[in-house]
């Protein structure tokens, strides 16, 4: 936990879950200046004010005087605002959460923007809020400077209207749109879809996925997932609950259900979007009468103990923009809880993120099922 700092007075922030063991901050530079630039510049933010993509909560929590609206992709942005709002002493309905499944405001008079790393659901999202706008809407948006690019400016443009950025500030930077209501922006991109390829593997092949904006490679199946599809465990007679971790547009569940129709899937992802896309998806092109569920939150949490014989993970290893297996760490630990004994986890990663080593530490056991020049699968057993 640490002290943030800012005009708008001092708030103690941590990331969610929080973990003592966890170095990194839950704000940075990007939410320093955008706080010191609405303190200082004194913009109008009366009426409704929105923050968008808040990555732990702390434009949100320095923000509650104002009465601010939160939207959000992530569940664990969204807890670690509720986490953080209440170590502040915040009650949390001076606040309204929601996220980007929600229905948004239908009135915005400030909109704040933390800029994604995925440029596809900074679209998304400006697609759906620039309705709510008027012309005297504050629109100011904050990144690092790594994050801040010329498409990201020409989609600000696009959407909002005229805009422009500030200096760098501790390689931070601001963005201005000035909303413009004669703007035509025509429809949105998203969801999209598409059929995989005739040379995916079996029995994906063919088949329509969906995907909402924000989800890893939208626009095709990814060589790791491809080659995970390859190399997927054999289903049947006690082995038949199965959860697709980390599910993405659940293309990996999808294929477990087409191999055997009497699996129970198990859908989960800390992303609202990728539920939302695995959802659509399962309905699209699974078997009639397969069982599924389909669950947003952090990681197996909510899945009860020893209840599931088989986990598929393909782990996150970026947080944002820091590289870190603390995510892959918390993802094998939940699933050896999950697991019946006997149960396996099956996880697909780069081969220089070193996961044999983890799940080694975990679960006592490691194997290697397949492996190219740049992904393998590894298996490991809860004895």
């Amino acid at each position: 936990m640490n002290r943030l700092t800012t005009p708008w007075g001092d708030a103690e922030l941590a990331r969610f879950p929080e973990d003592p063991r966890d170095p990194l901050r839950a704000w940075d530079a990007a939410d320093e200046y955008l706080l010191r630039h609405l303190a200082e510049e004194s913009p109008d933010l009366s009426g409704t004010v929105v923050v968008v993509g808040d990555r732990w909560g702390a434009l949100v929590t320095s923000l509650a005087g104002l009465g601010p609206v939160q939207i959000t992709d992530s569940f664990l942005a969204r807890e670690a605002t509720r986490a953080n709002l209440a170590r502040n002493g915040i009650e949390e309905r001076s606040v309204r959460l929601l996220t980007t499944r929600d229905t948004p405001p239908d009135r915005i008079d400030a909109l704040l923007v933390r800029v994604p790393k995925n440029l596809a659901l900074l679209e998304d999202q400006l697609h759906r809020l620039a309705p709510a706008l008027h012309a005297g809407t504050v629109v100011v948006g904050t990144g690092m400077v790594k994050e801040i690019h010329t498409s990201t400016l020409k989609l600000f443009e696009r959407l909002v209207g005229p805009t422009r950025t500030s200096l760098a500030v501790k390689k931070a930077r601001l963005i201005f749109s000035t909303p413009d209501p004669s703007l035509q922006r025509g429809p949105s991109p998203w969801p999209y879809r598409y059929a995989l390829p005739g040379d995916a593997p079996a029995p994906v092949a063919g088949r329509s996925v969906v995907n909402h904006a924000g989800i890893f490679c939208a626009d095709r199946l990814d060589i790791g997932t491809r080659f995970f599809l390859r190399h997927l465990p054999t289903t049947g007679p006690g082995r038949r609950r199965v959860v697709d971790l980390g599910c993405g547009n659940g293309v990996v569940g999808l294929a477990v259900a087409l191999a055997d129709p009497e699996a129970e899937l198990v859908f989960v992802d800390e992303s609202y979007q990728a539920v939302a896309s695995a959802e659509e998806t399962y309905r699209e092109s699974a078997p009639a009468g397969t069982k599924a569920e389909f669950l947003v939150g952090d990681g197996l949490a909510d899945v009860p103990a020893e209840s599931v014989d088989l986990v598929l993970n393909n782990p996150p290893f970026h947080s944002h923009q820091a590289t870190t297996d603390r995510t892959a760490r918390r993802m094998f630990t939940d699933a050896r809880r999950a697991l019946r004994p006997g149960g396996e986890l099956w996880v697909i990663g780069n081969r220089h993120l070193g996961y044999h080593v983890t799940l080694r530490r975990i679960f006592g056991n490691c194997e290697t099922v397949a492996s190219d020049p740049k992904f393998v699968v590894l298996r490991a057993a809860k004895r």
